[in-house]
């Protein structure tokens, strides 16, 4: 190896030494908490003004905090650039608004989560920009919509939330023409890389397993420095900027990323297993099972299953409810990733402005449940889903 070629590391190992370009030498990353900087001179002023990504200007344009928890995705995604957002919902809001126009085309998939879903159906329309619905299982079913010379994005979601649904990467990534996008969200960095399938652009609601600590609200787009250079540009118009603290502690939770990881996929594949066998539950989707209808890809195409579960109980929404709102350890909360188990009714939060035949549509029934493992013990998990499922059991006539 020269001085000129920089060492290879694994994924386990850049995730902590990933970031670290502007640390000054202190082990943790000093956070920037300013809005804007003193120029020395109007030429200085200028040609930060002028340049992409500048991080000592206006922190809308860059900040360092923000700028080295962008330069750490990157290189766990193993691409040339990224650029942070406030939110996950921003990122994918910037993708689409600042890469489609006014007589655009899209095609997306039906499994998806709620809030992407409602973009595409409601907003989508009011720029002008049409949108084709496909089943994300069918790998030609996203070949066969697109318009030539119209379709101008390809957006998918991979494990799909809540079913966990996956796209075929690799047939994805083969699509020609269009820019293809993937919301790897439930499949961080070292689970899986859309980018090494040729996929164009990832993107992550980092507020989940990234940051892994329910304290960061931030997304985040990773790509070739071309489309990442030109979403700067629309994002300093939009204005959806992450916040240096947030970015700060998303930064401090990659450096965790491969434990959690493993500990969560872990937990997760015995809670699965666990479910599957279980009276009361009619369905489990994990990728890790090998009753999972696209174990075989999940397989070839993730390290890691997860720590996502999704499972259908009998006796419907009531039920469904119940179940959520009996666990003890398993708190109710919409988010995912973190050190806590959560537990949610999709009907009821993450997918509640969806139609009847949008949830059906999703593979959402009324006796859903997400369960986001945590880092707590198994068994003591099983137990509290067991209690759980025992009491709903005894409050509702199934």
């Amino acid at each position: 190896m020269t001085d000129q070629q920089p060492p290879r590391y694994s994924a386990e190992t850049a995730a902590i030494r990933a970031g670290r370009g502007n640390d000054g030498g202190a082990l943790a990353p000093a956070i920037w908490a300013t809005s804007t900087f003193v120029s020395k001179d109007t030429a200085e002023a200028h040609r930060m003004a002028t340049s992409v990504g500048a991080t000592g200007l206006y922190s809308r344009y860059g900040n360092p905090s923000v700028a080295a928890f962008e330069s750490a995705v990157a290189e766990l995604e193993g691409a040339e650039a990224a650029r942070a957002f406030a939110s996950g919902m921003g990122a994918i809001s910037a993708v689409i608004l600042g890469l489609c126009s006014s007589g655009d085309h899209i095609v997306t998939q039906r499994q998806l989560y709620g809030g992407t879903q409602m973009f595409f159906a409601s907003v989508c329309p009011r720029f002008g920009i049409d949108v084709t619905f496909v089943d994300a299982t069918d790998p030609e079913a996203w070949s066969a919509a697109i318009r030539p010379g119209k379709t101008m994005m390809c957006f998918a979601e991979t494990p799909a939330n809540p079913k966990l649904d996956l796209v075929d990467l690799a047939a994805f990534g083969a699509i020609a023409g269009p820019i293809t996008v993937v919301d790897s969200t439930f499949a961080p960095p070292l689970s899986q890389r859309p980018l090494d399938y040729g996929v164009n652009l990832v993107l992550h609601s980092a507020t989940k397993a990234i940051a892994g600590h329910n304290d960061a609200t931030i997304g985040v787009v990773s790509g070739d420095q071309e489309l990442i250079d030109w979403l700067w540009g629309f994002a300093v118009l939009q204005g959806a900027c992450a916040s240096p603290f947030d970015a700060t502690n998303a930064l401090r939770g990659i450096r965790t990323l491969p434990l959690r990881l493993r500990r969560q996929s872990e937990s997760a594949m015995v809670i699965a297993r666990f479910l599957e066998a279980h009276e009361m539950v009619t369905s489990v989707s994990f990728p890790g099972l090998e009753s999972h209808p696209q174990h075989e890809l999940a397989s070839r195409q993730m390290r890691y299953p997860g720590g996502l579960i999704t499972f259908d109980v009998r006796g419907g929404a009531e039920f469904g409810r119940r179940v959520v709102e009996s666990t003890k350890i398993c708190q109710l909360a919409t988010s995912l990733g973190g050190p806590e188990t959560l537990v949610t009714h999709p009907a009821s939060t993450t997918h509640v402005g969806l139609l009847a035949a949008e949830l059906a549509d999703a593979g959402i029934g009324p006796g859903t449940i997400r369960c986001s493992v945590g880092l707590e013990d198994a068994e003591d998990l099983i137990a509290d889903v067991g209690r759980a499922l025992e009491r709903a059991a005894q409050d509702v006539q199934v």
